[in-house]
């Protein structure tokens, strides 16, 4: 919030600056159209509730595709971890195999689904495709950008402003579910849908469920998210420096002809001082032109995909950072490279952008604004469902040897590893084990077997199963309810432009109007 709240303040500066205070993108655009036609009729709104049940319906159904695909990495990694168990590894080295294979697989679907590969050539993008055809042969290499593109076109938007907007919409919320469903899976879902022993979750009567890592769930949302954000931050910026590179010197286009030097005149403007308005002659100014246009093309989206990065980035720099502290760290880390990165493609290897006139970023700021309010929901249930925060605090305060004051000098957490463990019968009917089951390493016969849950010898949760869920739904309730308030204070507290700004403008506006009111005097109207 304090983030958004001084990016307003600094953005207000600029546009006081740029006296943009009550410039009007709508207004723009119908100037542009007079400018083009003088007798042209402005479009009218409109508003289809067919066409809109229509893009809600198909933006529904690529939700549920993504998500499909998430259920996809849900079965891979099922497979692997019992893949490399049956190969003799240790459970927990098996479990992690598996976890860093799904993160790897999850960011090649990422890659699939998301990347512009327009710039490379066909070759390389075939040998990509081939290494991702393994869930994807169905799916084009730009899947989410076509989607939304033709979706706009559905829609039918009145203005370029509307479409810009509806696709900047559509377009995260497509890349945001590819990005974060495994995320959530793993946070939320994953090792509560298992089952219990003799009733375990099975796919295809085989695979079971996998279970969290022994150490918490948290552990496995953190391989999972350092996989998806360091391959990421690092491919991207490959693709985003190597793409313009490789248009420019192996992509389809001709390489550009050696320009000719500066002609005597230009060449020594440069070496000396140049004064305000010195300008190249007409020849110089004719190759630096066809230098420009012999670069990488721009068009008015070329920016969309550096905010898209950037807001992804910020999700994931908000979103789950209760399990993953270390992404601020690499986002700064990426953001110092990239910086440099853009300079260069942008200087060297792209056109020059056309400029264009506005007063704000448009529909991201309501995007970032709407993740922080996610990112408040996210970490509180981070905190309250997934960690063993909750949990802990219900046994030292109900269940520890601390509780009616009888122990002393005795860690009040002894006991707790045992107390999160339910105990299975070996000779119990509605269990089966296998014979090297029942078995330990040691070569002792097991007579039980612990696992990780609040249940008795019937196989039915415990009262401190509902205890420790009540209490987590309260603290998540609570937690949100606070952090929602401090949001909004915080926002409230810190004013959306500096004094100097409104005080500046405030005295710009009453110029004006004086101005407008000595140019404008009725005869019956006296202004002293």
């Amino acid at each position: 919030t304090l983030f958004l709240e001084f990016w307003k303040r600094h953005r207000a500066t600029f546009v006081y600056e740029w006296k943009v205070y009550d410039w009007s993108e709508s207004e723009e655009e119908l100037i542009l159209e007079i400018v083009n036609d003088a007798d042209c009729e402005p479009k009218e709104y409109k508003h289809s509730y067919l066409h809109s049940t229509l893009v809600l319906i198909c933006v529904t159904v690529m939700i549920f595709l993504i998500i499909g695909l998430t259920h996809v990495l849900v079965v891979f990694r099922v497979i692997i971890a019992g893949f490399l168990a049956k190969k003799h590894f240790q459970s927990n080295s098996s479990h992690i195999g598996a976890m860093l294979a799904g993160g790897l697989l999850h960011f090649l679907i990422i890659t699939i689904m998301t990347r512009v590969l327009g710039p490379l050539n066909v070759d390389f993008r075939f040998i990509l495709a081939i290494l991702s055809v393994i869930l994807m042969t169905c799916f084009s290499l730009q899947v989410n950008r076509i989607v939304a593109r033709k979706l706009c076109e559905i829609e039918k938007t009145r203005s370029f402003a509307a479409t810009e907007r509806s696709f900047t919409l559509k377009m995260f919320t497509f890349q945001f579910f590819t990005y974060f469903c495994s995320l959530f899976y793993v946070a939320f879902i994953l090792g509560r849908i298992n089952g219990h022993p003799g009733k375990y979750v099975r796919i295809a009567g085989q695979w079971r469920l996998e279970e969290c890592h022994p150490s918490g769930c948290l552990t496995d949302l953190f391989i999972q998210m350092t996989i998806i954000m360091v391959a990421k931050q690092t491919i991207s910026n490959v693709f985003e420096y190597t793409g313009p590179w490789f248009y420019r010197f192996m992509g389809k286009r001709k390489r550009s002809p050696k320009l000719q030097r500066k002609c005597a005149n230009c060449y020594l403007k440069d070496e000396s001082e140049v004064k305000d308005g010195d300008e190249l002659c007409e020849n110089c100014k004719l190759r630096d032109w066809h230098k420009n246009f012999q670069l990488t093309d721009v068009d008015s989206f070329s920016l969309f995909n550096e905010f898209l990065e950037m807001v992804i980035q910020f999700s994931f720099t908000t979103i789950f950072v209760a399990a993953f502290p270390l992404a601020p760290l690499f986002a700064l880390i990426n953001n110092v490279i990239e910086i440099r990165l853009d300079a260069i493609k942008m200087v060297t290897l792209q056109r020059r952008m056309v400029p264009k006139k506005t007063n704000n970023i448009g529909v991201w700021i309501d995007i970032l604004e709407a993740i922080g309010v996610l990112a408040v929901i996210a970490n509180g249930l981070v905190i309250g469902v997934s960690s063993d925060f909750i949990p802990r605090l219900v046994y030292r305060y109900v269940y520890s040897p601390c509780v009616n004051d009888t122990a002393t000098n005795i860690d009040c957490m002894v006991g707790y590893i045992n107390n999160t463990l339910s105990n299975a019968s070996m000779s119990d009917s509605r269990v089966m084990f296998e014979p090297d089951q029942m078995i330990t390493p040691d070569g002792f016969n097991a007579t039980s077997c612990s696992y990780k849950d609040y249940r008795n010898s019937d196989f039915n949760v415990t009262p401190q199963f509902w205890l420790i869920l009540a209490v987590r739904f309260a603290f998540v309730i609570l937690f949100e309810h606070v952090l929602v308030i401090c949001k909004f204070i915080a926002a409230w507290f810190v004013p959306a432009a500096p004094m100097q700004v409104k005080n500046e403008r405030l005295f710009d506006k009453l110029k004006r109007l004086k101005e407008e009111l000595r140019s404008f005097r009725p005869e019956s109207v006296w202004i002293p």
